[in-house]
């Protein structure tokens, strides 16, 4: 995209948001970085010029905008619609992957050399992990800085910062402000004290539209007691972090999502946003992907009479196919219930920061659950099985299942387990690891509303017009859905 020159200068000059988060629009002679949607007077075409990311806006020696504030885009759509190395890298940095395990981490989990990384990323993105690990390290920090009170020497190290030396002259060079400075910008804009003490809070930028009713809808229906729950507007859960436990609350607003965050370790604050966005995919290009549907005849009624539509995913992949599997064969009451029991008998207690609240656990983790006893399962023999089996492989690595995962290699995986058919594999591929193009033609609510359409409704027909979606058929499924009066389709009352 940052290479098509005219384009950029087109988005640029009608301040179209939908580009925010593609490109980053630098000037030569203000040397300050913007987001192509930003309000200042556009600068003379040849004054600008155009980068891939942040990072490499940084790295070219630009600060960022203090009215646009680009470091506060959307991730560009990319990320999650490919699954080639750079792509996987990527969505690991955004998960703090570089922090926690440096390079050679980030290198050992793609299969890659360090060298071969760091050609990669620089080649597509004008800046290496450790730089795109900085960026986003700074945005932490600013967060911190105008949603906290906390100490600035508690922000630098909680941003990822190993000395406050580092964390000043960081802070200084990419926002052109001191970190106090940052602080009474915000206190004066009404954006430093939290709605909730003990708690961050910020807004989740999209691209425009986003429709919620499936997404939270989806969330909504299918939450499992004690983990999950939809309370006053906001989706409420537990999260498993790193270097602690946390609690996201979640509310659909016309042009943001609003997020409050509880953590018990603040160095989890760059991670639990990643997941929180990869969850409500609020990092996709709905223009795309509506008008790549909308050439269906058939399909563009759906597509028009309700856009923007996101896939709901998971903070967790390993907890999402676990639940997938509780879910074979069964009613969303019934998965639901399944799940809980497995919550209460083995899921880690955690405290709700809200009184009010009814979050009292995590979802076990696969190492929890690898000594359950098969006979205290209520399910079908076969089903324990499959249960089983799954939970064993995910917890002895022999199954890795995460953002970063090849799709097709974790598919290979997931077939060769027993009871795992195309419904489970597929809905894995789409929530849990994010394939755009994951296809559930056997669904019956997918055939069901095919068949209202006059789409064929037997899979093999299904799969073959619907190669006409690709690569957005797992979008395509949630318009399908959106068919039937199911509560996953509504947002509750």
């Amino acid at each position: 995209m940052y290479t098509d020159t005219d384009r950029c200068v087109r988005a640029v000059q009608s301040k179209d948001a939908r580009f925010d988060g593609w490109f980053f629009t630098a000037v030569l002679t203000t040397r300050i970085y913007c987001r192509p949607s930003c309000p200042a007077v556009p600068p003379k075409v040849e004054n600008m010029t155009f980068l891939p990311s942040a990072a490499a806006c940084q790295q070219a020696g630009f600060r960022a905008c203090k009215r646009c504030r680009p470091d506060t885009s959307p991730g560009s759509p990319e990320w999650n619609a490919r699954a080639d190395a750079v792509a996987r890298a990527m969505r690991l940095i955004q998960d703090g992957v570089v922090d926690r395990e440096g390079v050679p981490g980030l290198a050992a989990r793609l299969g890659y050399s360090t060298r071969q990384v760091e050609r990669q990323l620089n080649a597509e993105l004008g800046a290496g992990p450790l730089a795109l690990a900085r960026a986003q390290r700074a945005q932490t920090a600013r967060l911190l800085i105008e949603t906290s009170e906390l100490p600035m020497g508690d922000v630098a190290f909680a941003a990822g910062f190993s000395s406050i030396r580092t964390f000043n002259d960081t802070v200084r060079e990419v926002f052109a402000l001191a970190p106090g400075e940052l602080r009474q910008r915000a206190e004066k804009a009404g954006r430093h004290h939290p709605k909730v003490p003990g708690t961050i809070a910020l807004r989740l930028p999209y691209r425009a539209p986003l429709n919620p009713d499936n997404l939270f809808g989806h969330l909504a229906a299918t939450a499992v007691p004690g983990v999950e729950e939809w309370r006053a507007g906001a989706y409420r859960r537990t999260l498993r972090l790193p270097y602690g436990t946390g609690v996201v609350s979640l509310t659909p607003q016309p042009d943001h999502i609003g997020c409050q965050l509880a953590l018990t370790d603040l160095r989890d604050l760059t991670i639990a946003i990643s997941r929180c966005r990869w969850m409500l995919d609020l990092d996709a290009d709905p223009e795309a992907v509506d008008e790549q549907l909308r050439s269906d005849p058939l399909l563009a009624p759906l597509v028009n009479k309700a856009p923007g539509r996101r896939v709901p995913r998971t903070v967790d992949a390993a907890e999402f196919a676990v639940r997938a599997v509780l879910g074979q064969q069964v009613s969303t009451a019934a998965a639901r219930t399944h799940a809980a029991r497995l919550v209460t008998a083995h899921g880690e207690p955690v405290a709700d920061p809200d009184p009010e609240g009814g979050l009292t656990h995590l979802f076990p983790s696969p190492q929890a659950l690898a000594g359950l006893d098969p006979q205290s399962l209520a399910l079908p023999r076969t089903r324990r099985t499959t249960l089983t089996t799954l939970v064993s492989a995910l917890a002895d690595g022999s199954l890795p299942l995460g953002i970063d995962s090849d799709w097709e290699a974790a598919r290979a995986r997931l077939n060769a387990l027993p009871g795992f058919g195309p419904w489970t594999t597929e809905v894995i591929a789409m929530r849990a690891l994010g394939d755009p193009d994951a296809f559930l033609p056997s669904d019956l609510g997918v055939r069901r509303a095919a068949k209202e359409l006059g789409l064929p409704s037997t899979p093999a027909a299904l799969t073959a017009r619907a190669a006409g979606w690709r690569p957005w058929r797992a979008y395509a499924v949630q318009y399908l859905w959106a068919t039937d009066d199911h509560a996953i389709n509504h947002l509750p009352v």
